[in-house]
């Protein structure tokens, strides 16, 4: 791929933007960076890219760059606004960010992508890969963009990759030696045309797979399932409803793999992390690692040390015997139903945000079995309202501290308080992290509060 002397339109300046904008600058491109927030909004990020000679258009998008451009590179999370489809109906190349480090990255890759759990699995698969001596780490969504390792990669690496319907979107020769598709659901409606370009971007990570390579996925997960038919990978499913003759399931209150010989990997109960779901995640996770050669005692010891990742149904106190759950990260109608899965009841549910096109509808029977209280919060509570309707009391607030006191007021001991929104944060806050930040820090101000009442 020729870079040099190219000019290359960069949208949208966070960490993958800078990333790319870094690379592709040291190897002589003409940069244009794009991006809708005022100058002064982005900060230190702005100067740096200045100092390094890339050309910034701040407040907005100016359509004579993205049409005048060589190649367009647009973050993650940057919708198909007008000037894109302008550009792609000119004939302009798009392609995302680890599309153009595929093509320089040394080592292999391996893509998890699904509605949800990528997180997760992408850091317990790495960190399995680490227990059998392999050198893997995690990478893209999840931590550091894949553009960043390009420089100092070498063969012998593993890039196990954490990748979004919109990073694959824009890919045309991206190969990943280990690709799993963990699950399919509603999500990104508000990215995407339509749930079937939603999908048809998911499935894109498999359309370079070759003989040698190995395919992941979930076999009760029927859309998912599907995307074996025709593939000239390996395919490993995973399981918690049946044995397979070939891939990981659950019996007897073992993860057992399957490949061939028969494995005991670990007992579901030594598994740290709570929910059903999440067993799928360590049997996907364990999978990546048995095809590129990790064994049991390797993953046993992951699986077993692995206490998960923060705003993933993390525990952050217990307060006059009400627990605090942390799922920020829940972003979908279907992650927060897993995670009301993992807990008995009774829950005090912190629900809302920025909708993506979810249908709400689907929480009433897990609310109404489950749910104590509903606490509304952001620019969808209406929407949410209407459709769980009946299923609970719901009761709105109009800050994270108002939801956090409510909650607690509403919530009983042996009660769980679940920040599981089922939206996106960007109505009142930066991304999921802040927003399950914020939560943390409204619970542990109510407990210094409560603290001071007693004292």
């Amino acid at each position: 791929m020729d870079i040099a002397g190219k000019k290359i339109l960069i949208v949208g300046l966070a960490k993958t933007g800078r990333a790319a904008a870094r690379f592709l600058l040291d190897r002589g491109a003409r940069v244009t960076i794009s991006e809708r927030k005022r100058e002064d909004e982005l900060g230190a990020a702005a100067a740096e890219m200045r100092s390094r000679g890339a050309v910034l258009e701040t407040g907005g998008h100016a359509l004579d760059s993205f049409l005048g451009a060589d190649l367009i590179v647009p973050s993650p999370g940057v919708a198909d606004i007008p000037e894109l489809k302008a550009a792609r109906a000119k004939g302009v190349p798009i392609l995302s960010e680890v599309e153009v480090a595929f093509r320089f990255l040394k080592g292999t890759i391996v893509g998890i992508t699904g509605s949800n759990g990528k997180s997760t699995t992408t850091s317990l698969a790495a960190l399995i890969l680490k227990r059998a001596g392999l050198p893997a780490r995690p990478v893209g969504n999840i931590d550091i963009p894949l553009i960043a390792f390009v420089e100092k990669s070498r063969p012998s690496d593993i890039y196990v990759t954490e990748l979004s319907s919109f990073q694959l979107q824009h890919t045309e020769l991206f190969r990943a030696r280990v690709a799993a598709f963990l699950n399919i659901s509603l999500n990104h409606l508000d990215w995407h045309a339509s749930f079937e370009e939603y999908f048809d971007a998911k499935k894109k990570l498999f359309a370079r797979q070759a003989p040698g390579d190995t395919a992941v996925l979930n076999r009760e997960d029927a859309l998912t399932w599907a995307v074996a038919e025709g593939l000239p990978s390996r395919v490993l499913g995973f399981s918690r409803r049946r044995r397979l003759r070939t891939g990981c399931f659950i019996e007897d209150g073992w993860i057992v793999l399957r490949d061939g010989a028969e494995r005991r990997i670990v007992r579901t109960g030594q598994v740290p992390l709570p929910g059903a779901h999440n067993l799928e995640n360590v049997m996907a996770a364990s999978l990546i690692g048995h095809a590129l050669g990790a064994q049991a005692e390797a993953m046993k010891s992951a699986i077993r040390s692995f206490r998960g990742l923060e705003h993933r149904l993390e525990s952050v106190l217990s307060l006059r015997r009400v627990r605090f759950i942390n799922d920020s990260k829940a972003t979908t109608v279907d992650a927060t139903l897993k995670a009301l899965q993992s807990f008995p009841g009774p829950i005090v549910l912190l629900l809302g945000g920025k909708d993506k096109g979810g249908d709400f509808s689907l929480l009433r029977r897990e609310i109404r079995a489950r749910v104590r209280t509903v606490i509304l919060i952001g620019d969808s509570k209406d929407k949410i309202r209407q459709g769980i309707r009946g299923a609970a009391p719901a009761i709105e607030a109009g800050s994270m501290r108002e939801a956090v006191v409510r909650g607690f007021e509403a919530a009983r001991p042996g009660d769980v308080i679940l920040l599981a929104p089922a939206c996106a944060s960007f109505d009142w806050f930066k991304n999921y992290e802040d927003r399950g930040r914020a939560f943390k820090r409204e619970v542990r101000a109510l407990d210094r509060r409560l603290g001071k009442e007693r004292s």
